[in-house]
């Protein structure tokens, strides 16, 4: 289909869309920004392919979508502190982001959108997978949906990122920096409305809650297993190959992702700045 002057082109029923023809080194016009922010509401992740961008370019698209959050917690690009490295060496068997999550869900005012560019992939593997939280909300029975509406999680980055989870981290030290300043809690809502569409999605991710507002964890954690399982259910996910110039903007606040481990020997090199969002409900 044709939104405004792109063309969006969805890549599976449940989550994410490919916009073509777009050079995104380009001054886009405010319109085609409005339309690849509606494309991204909608679809929850869109990918451009053959994009050819300097740093400065990769922070003047994404500033177009909000004020970029410095990541705590990265390893930084030397001289641009507004975007983290996503690195493996060869030699390294740990990845960052191996495991289901959204970004940022320990903040208070959660990241709407991350902006992941692939600057060295290997010739196989190193693929993306990403679910949609609408779709997952959506397939629920309407008994659990009333139970989820009145709940609150508990969301921290102390057990990813803080001075114990560090001690564990192996390989990805040198990738993870600052432990001690993980101290990050937030509660949201179980339940958000899309700030942009109103559409409501899940919101928990195994990565970063920890458990239901009210409830101790031993409660908390068979309902949460329960919706870990059912969101990465196949036919809620997209799985997104990466190549050289491809680049991946989702949105946090209906969709988790998951970087797959399955390129050991082989270097991958990715890009990734994070923009604000607002306050959920």
């Amino acid at each position: 289909m044709t939104t405004a002057s792109i063309a969006v082109r969805a890549v599976s029923t449940a989550v994410g869309a490919e916009i073509l023809g777009l050079d995104l080194a380009d001054t886009l016009p405010d319109a085609t920004i409005d339309a690849i922010r509606h494309a991204l509401f909608q679809h929850g992740v869109v990918f451009f392919r053959d994009q050819k961008l300097t740093p400065e370019q990769h922070a003047a698209f994404a500033q177009r979508f909000g004020a970029i959050n410095v990541n705590r917690f990265f390893k930084t690009v030397d001289g641009y502190p507004m975007i983290a490295e996503v690195r493996k060496e060869p030699d390294q068997v740990g990845n960052i982001g191996g495991g289901w999550h959204t970004d940022h869900s320990y903040d208070q005012v959660p990241a709407m959108g991350s902006i992941l560019y692939a600057r060295e992939v290997p010739e196989t593997g190193g693929d993306t997978l990403f679910a949609s939280m609408y779709a997952a909300y959506d397939a629920l029975s309407d008994g659990l949906k009333q139970t989820l509406e009145r709940l609150q999680a508990v969301h921290s980055s102390r057990h990813v990122f803080g001075v114990e989870a560090y001690a564990g981290r192996g390989d990805l030290k040198g990738r993870y920096l600052n432990p001690e300043a993980a101290t990050q809690d937030a509660v949201h809502p179980v339940v958000v409305r899309h700030p942009g569409l109103g559409r409501k999605a899940l919101y928990v991710n195994s990565a970063f809650t920890v458990r239901f507002v009210g409830w101790t964890d031993e409660e908390s954690r068979p309902l949460l297993q329960y919706l870990y399982q059912h969101a990465a259910r196949p036919e809620f996910t997209y799985r997104f190959q990466w190549r050289e110039g491809s680049l991946a903007f989702w949105d946090n606040r209906c969709t988790w992702h998951y970087a797959l481990n399955d390129y050991h020997g082989h270097r991958r090199l990715m890009h990734r700045i994070t923009v604000e969002g607002v306050a959920l409900s």
